[in-house]
């Protein structure tokens, strides 16, 4: 009966870390880079707002979610560079007296992690692309009956987009 106490205490060292196994978030990103700059998200002038705002989701997400530290560009590793492709909005659903009901919004970027240290380009998911950037897209539904508004759509794609980018930071298993 001792023995089957025992038993799991023994085998527990393994599980932490000392029989090469590693637990906690840390472990899903890579231990290379440390440091990571992202310059203010690229778009053209009357999309300046939603620029900063993605910028500084991106970082937020970054620093939550990830063990890398956001930093200025002299002491990075790396650097994330991102512009949006396409902004768009139309129209889903319409009541029978014409008038939109539910709306749709979609927003696209493109996006690269360069390592600054050797400049080459991160891969973001085991799936092998060019050697330029990726595309990533989040779409939103907004329905004014339920209180949703412009607004509150676009910052739900934006968070979206900012946990996708971080979720593509993550090591390949």
């Amino acid at each position: 009966m001792r023995l089957l106490f025992l038993l799991p205490l023994l085998l527990l060292p393994g599980c932490i870390g000392l029989g090469g196994y590693q637990v906690g978030s840390h472990t899903l990103f890579g231990q290379d880079i440390h440091t990571v700059y992202v310059p203010m998200v690229e778009s053209d002038p009357t999309r300046r707002h939603i620029a900063e705002r993605l910028t500084e989701a991106i970082c937020k997400r970054i620093e939550e979610r990830s063990p890398y530290k956001v930093v200025g560009r002299p002491s990075a590793d790396s650097v994330l560079e991102c512009r949006i492709v396409e902004k768009k909005h139309r129209v889903a659903l319409v009541d029978p007296s014409n008038d939109p009901r539910q709306k749709s919004g979609e927003l696209t970027l493109e996006i690269q992690w360069r390592d600054r240290r050797s400049q080459d380009i991160r891969q973001f998911d085991p799936v092998a692309w060019n050697d330029g950037a990726t595309q990533i897209t989040a779409n939103d539904v907004m329905v004014a009956e339920f209180g949703h508004s412009l607004l509150t759509s676009e910052q739900r794609q934006i968070d979206r987009i900012a946990s996708q980018i971080v979720g593509m930071m993550e090591s390949p298993w």
